[in-house]
């Protein structure tokens, strides 16, 4: 047996071994047994007898028999399975002097005291059948397999007697002798021998049979000899494990540690050898094992978390498989119920409730209903609510709202002014009622929904209806002249503060207008001599809520002869002093702040344009300037040349190429109409600056109705001037033809057939030349004009003789393909001009 001790839990295995008294005495099936034994029987010839049996095991059983005393039998035992006794014949019979032997068989056990039981034996002498059946073999063996077919052969037995006749014939059968059950499951055929089952054999009752044959001769006295036959039963795999289960706990927590045994299983298998074992397992997936206390005995044990929330209850099914061919097995289902712990916390159906609630509220509405859900179940799943205190914050919640524990209904104590108060926050406390409680909290934002309760209220520095506000405006006014502003505000907010004006006059005078939406009071016209002098109106001021609510403003408006009898009222307002709060302060630091960050700022932007200005002052970029009368100025650093055009150019193309020193990152500007100008090349630098040149070349292309022109009037005040020195030059005029020291004009190299060029040259010039100082009436060159229609100037400033294409800088736009008749004409007088000037 086992036994189960708590706290520790721990299984013992119990053997109790039961010590046998002699409390029963040996006895026989049959307290007589009667035997025919002839005459001639020989001395030595053996009868099996009655064995006694014995309710007590060991020595207590029967130990020795005992004959009472005659002079022609002796008792002689066998020891097997159990004592089994036999009569000896020690003298030779004669049916003459004794035909029958009384004897009285004792047994005796061997248990102290000892006792016995007793049987009677009669001896019948019988006379003259001298030869007995003889069996083949003393003992014969067999085996047959259990739950065989009734009827089945098992085996023969076979003895022969060397009589003749009847006394010859050989009668086979099962002795009386320790016949019990045995003679139940099997037959002889008394003439054949064959030993057949008449019932089913199961191994698991009798594995082993031993029987006792006879074979009698037909003869009136028969002669009997005796044979012993053994049946060993063969095991089939016919029985299936069985599983009982002793349940330990009808639940378990569901907290309960891993090792916690639930249950007993002991598993017991009747088949034997390789039939009867066995393999237990728990067939499903369960947080539960198996472990084995002794041999086929186990422990039923938690071997995982439990979580009554996922799975209340589970069915434990555990298989026991024999190891039999084909196998057998079963299954048990073990029921086991899994109790609640408080471990599970309420959670709240939402994260965050927003509560929206109209201002002006009835005191002791519903708020809000706040739901938790707790998962565990009874005590462990109630749930109850409650506010939190908050004691940072300002507000009395306590006299705001109130909590339904039970219920979770959130209930006003006040009626809410959304003027007051917009919005207000709190948490509310969900409570289960487990040991220990658990609880959660959630956030609850209670937001004041505005009411249009506040009606607009107008500013100073007019009042509303009751009194009269006065304006005054000139008589001369034009209309849209502005006569007031109504500033008016509403409390409320949204559509409710929206605010639109009306304005009412008098009949029949419709002078005044008012912005819907400004509340700027202008003239709609002019004057006029039958117009009021007082002009009353009055100003309708109201809401977009529902209902609108709404306020007046009366003003008298006052007609005057001129500006100057206007008399700005100024009214004294009221300030209301408020403290110097923390945001005042903050606004304060925030404004300093900022000013100082764009001060710092600024000086730096400052340093550095001026130390870039120190740097660069030689070097200062290109700069083209637009005049009123459609001039363009271009400017670098100490050059700068002006080139006017007249107002009736339309298009031009002007090409000006400066100086090559001081040495800069020349430019490519192009102008495309208007006054904007857009970069669109950078030049390369030079690496070494390049010193003044006197050759100065000048082209002029004029194109004006295909006419090849031969002349360009060029003003006798035009003069140029070096980059560096400042020698003087007249320009010359197209008939300088001569090679002049000072100006020599040729064309240029691909000069077009609709072109003049000229190429003009001077006295050379430079750092180290004498200043040379302008006549009176000569213009500086940089500023020369060039009348009339579109123009290519250039001015090139060359080292060494070669041209240096890589400074300069276009501007201006493409000459146009065609002109109208009325440009052809104006052009062609022009080039007559020239052509006289030319002439001269």
């Amino acid at each position: 047996m086992e036994a189960v001790i708590n706290n520790p839990l721990k299984l013992y295995r119990i053997e109790i071994i039961i010590f046998d008294v002699n409390d029963n005495s040996p006895s026989f099936l049959s307290t007589l047994q009667v035997l025919n034994i002839t005459e001639n029987t020989a001395v030595g010839a053996k009868f099996p007898l009655h064995p006694a049996h014995d309710a007590d095991v060991e020595k207590n059983t029967v130990n020795t028999y005992k004959l009472s005393q005659n002079e022609h039998f002796s008792l002689a035992t066998h020891k097997g399975e159990s004592v089994t006794p036999e009569l000896v014949i020690r003298k030779i019979l004669d049916s003459e002097k004794d035909s029958v032997i009384r004897l009285i068989l004792t047994a005796v056990d061997g248990g102290t005291p000892a006792k016995s039981g007793s049987m009677t034996i009669i001896v019948n002498v019988l006379d003259i059948n001298d030869n007995a059946p003889v069996f083949s073999q003393t003992l014969y063996k067999a085996s047959v397999y259990e739950n065989v077919k009734i009827g089945t052969s098992i085996i023969t037995i076979n003895a022969t007697d060397l009589d003749a006749g009847a006394n010859g014939q050989v009668l086979y059968s099962f002795s009386e002798v320790g016949e019990d059950k045995k003679t139940d499951l099997f037959a002889v055929d008394e003439k054949t021998g064959t030993v057949t089952n008449k019932n089913n054999i199961d191994f698991e009752e009798n594995n082993a049979f031993e029987i006792r044959v006879q074979a009698s001769d037909g003869a009136v006295f028969s002669m009997t000899s005796h044979a012993k036959l053994l049946i060993e039963v063969l095991d089939v795999n016919d029985n299936a494990p069985e599983i009982t289960v002793t349940s330990l706990l009808n639940t378990v927590k569901e907290d309960a540690s891993i090792g916690t045994a639930i249950a007993l299983v002991s598993v017991f298998d009747k088949d034997k050898g390789k039939n009867g074992i066995v393999q237990t397992e728990i067939s499903n997936n369960v947080p539960f094992k198996l472990e084995s206390n002794y041999k086929n005995y186990y422990s039923l044990v938690v071997d995982g978390p439990l979580d009554r929330e996922s799975s209340s209850q589970y069915n434990i099914s555990i298989t026991a498989t024999d190891e039999g061919s084909p196998a057998l097995s079963s299954t048990s289902v073990i029921n086991v119920h899994v109790s609640d712990v408080n471990d599970n916390k309420p959670i709240f159906t939402e994260n965050i409730y927003n509560v929206y609630v109209k201002e002006n509220s009835p005191v002791g509405a519903v708020l809000k209903t706040v739901s938790a859900i707790d998962a565990d179940v009874d005590q462990n799943g109630r749930v109850s609510y409650s506010l939190i205190r908050n004691n940072s914050s300002s507000l009395p919640l306590s006299t705001m709202v109130n909590m339904n524990s039970e219920t979770g209904d959130i209930i006003s104590l006040q009626s809410f002014n959304y003027e007051e108060l917009k919005t207000f926050q709190f948490k509310v406390q969900a409570t289960d009622s487990g040991v220990p409680p658990l609880s959660s909290n959630v956030t609850v934002n209670v937001l004041i929904l505005d009411e249009n309760d506040n009606n607009p209220t107008v500013l100073a520095p007019y009042s509303e209806h009751g009194s009269v506000n006065s304006e005054s405006i000139p008589y001369s006014a034009e209309a849209g002249y502005f006569v007031a502003k109504i500033r008016v505000v509403d409390a409320d907010s949204g559509y409710n503060a929206l605010l639109s004006y009306h304005l009412s006059e008098p009949k029949g005078n419709n002078l005044f207008r008012i912005g819907t939406s400004t509340g700027e009071i202008r003239t709609k016209r002019r004057m006029s001599d039958n117009d009021l002098k007082t002009h009353p109106l009055v100003v309708l001021v109201s809401d977009n809520g529902e209902p609108s609510l709404s306020a007046t403003v009366s003003i008298d408006v006052v007609v005057v002869e001129s500006t100057a009898d206007i008399q700005t009222q100024f009214r004294h307002v009221p300030i209301k002093e408020d403290s110097f709060s923390d945001l005042n302060l903050y606004l304060l630091i925030a404004i300093v702040s900022v000013s100082v960050i764009f001060l710092l700022s600024l000086i730096s932007l400052i340093a550095v344009r001026c130390h870039r200005t120190d740097d660069f002052s030689r070097y200062s970029a290109p700069m083209i300037t637009t005049h009123p009368d459609g001039s363009w100025s271009y400017s670098k650093s100490t050059q700068q040349y002006d080139v006017c055009f007249s107002s009736d150019t339309m298009k031009s193309d002007v090409v000006v190429f400066p100086g090559p020193f001081p040495p800069v990152d020349g430019e490519l500007i192009s102008i495309n109409g208007g006054d904007t100008f857009t970069r669109t090349q950078t030049l390369p630098n030079k690496d070494t600056p390049k010193g003044p040149n006197t050759d100065w070349r000048y082209s002029a292309s004029l194109r004006a109705g295909g006419v090849m022109q031969s002349s360009v009037h060029m003003e006798e005040s035009s003069v140029m001037q070096g980059a560096q020195g400042v020698l003087v030059q007249n320009w010359p005029t197209a008939s300088s033809a001569a090679d002049a020291e000072g100006g020599e004009v040729s064309p240029p190299m691909g000069a077009g057939v609709d072109s003049n060029s000229w190429h003009f040259r001077y006295g050379p010039g430079g750092p180290g030349a004498p200043p040379q100082h302008l006549k009176p009436g000569e213009v500086p060159p940089e500023a020369f004009i060039i009348p009339g229609s579109p123009a290519i100037i250039s001015i090139r400033q060359n080292q060494g003789g070669e041209d240096d294409k890589s400074d300069f800088i276009t501007f201006g736009k493409k000459e146009e393909a065609k002109k109208k008749k009325k440009k052809k004409k104006e052009k062609k007088d022009k080039k007559d001009k020239g052509k006289d000037d030319g002439d001269e």
